[in-house]
């Protein structure tokens, strides 16, 4: 059956999008691993408008909620594996085997975690390394951690484990944190955290669970005893699904004002495009304007 429109995602931008779409009666698609994306895994948000303060589980929740209200297709628990062209429409292939064509897309996939590719890691997931604060953190109570990396991910991450584990080791290769000013003044009033900047993770290492790590600064190697090591270095986009339309070196879609992308009735919102600041409320935004773009086209070139 051919659909108006598929929407790639439900984080922040795909959900804004699928409400638009919804509100504007267009026989649509979602497809998505899970509701909520990345904001699903944020400990504590106080700049998105509206709520002075919410955890990033409650936001998802509340997102969730909205998208209950309308009647369309979601398929939850999904993995888009290919798109490409057919004739003026566009196919889709998911992780499921199953294919799906649509009139429009619009690409709202987010990014995922980037690896330390170092000893250790691919070895301890899941044993003691993760990537998710918000999901992993009540798993080492009272224990030792550390979290790597020196944005804003990261600073989230040692914040939220200042309430969890008995100390944390925020070790950044840089020469100093970065990320919000209000965020780095609360990491370094804990005095649970200790910085280490200039610092290169050069292994990790246990037996059945992580048991410690090895770190490098000033040309000094040593160890450090731990049990939970949380990488939050940054995000890569979800785009290789697709090879058709303009991406940027890092592989995010590039999309003009209108969230339209180099291919016609292809349109992207969100942490998956070339848009720079990387935010909830910026993503939604983006998810709204890419709806609105896809109906303008659906508009104008319906048969």
């Amino acid at each position: 059956m051919l659909k108006d429109l598929i929407i790639i995602g439900a984080g922040p931008a795909g959900i804004t999008a699928a409400v638009y779409a919804a509100r504007k009666k267009l026989d649509f698609s979602v497809i998505s691993k899970d509701i909520g994306g990345q904001a699903a895994w944020s400990g504590d948000i106080e700049n998105y408008t509206g709520f002075q303060f919410i955890t990033g589980p409650d936001l998802a929740l509340k997102f969730k909620e909205h998208l209950e209200k309308f009647e369309f297709d979601l398929r939850e628990g999904v993995v888009v594996s290919g798109a490409e062209r057919d004739g003026n429409n566009f196919k889709i292939t998911t992780s499921n085997g199953n294919t799906m064509l649509a009139k429009t897309l619009i690409i709202a996939s987010g990014k995922h975690s980037r690896f330390l590719n170092i000893p250790g890691e691919g070895e301890f997931k899941n044993r003691g390394v993760t990537y998710c604060a918000t999901c992993d953190g009540p798993l080492f109570a009272n224990k030792v951690v550390a979290v790597i990396g020196g944005g804003n991910s990261a600073l989230d991450a040692a914040l939220q484990m200042t309430r969890i584990a008995s100390k944390v080791y925020l070790i950044n290769l840089a020469e100093k944190i970065t990320g919000d000013p209000v965020m780095q003044e609360k990491v370094a009033a804990s005095s649970k955290v200790e910085i280490l900047n200039k610092t290169k993770l050069l292994e990790i290492y246990g037996d059945k669970f992580v048991k410690g790590i090895r770190i490098e600064a000033e040309g000094e190697k040593r160890d450090l005893s731990l049990e939970g090591v949380f990488v939050e270095i940054g995000l890569a986009p979800n785009s290789n699904f697709i090879d058709f339309v303009k991406k940027n070196k890092l592989g995010e879609i590039i999309i003009n004002c209108a969230s339209e992308t180099s291919v016609p009735g292809v349109f992207a919102a969100g942490d998956v495009t070339n848009v720079p600041e990387k935010q909830i409320i910026i993503a939604a935004g983006e998810g709204a304007k890419a709806s609105l773009a896809a109906y303008r086209y659906l508009s104008t070139h319906r048969s």
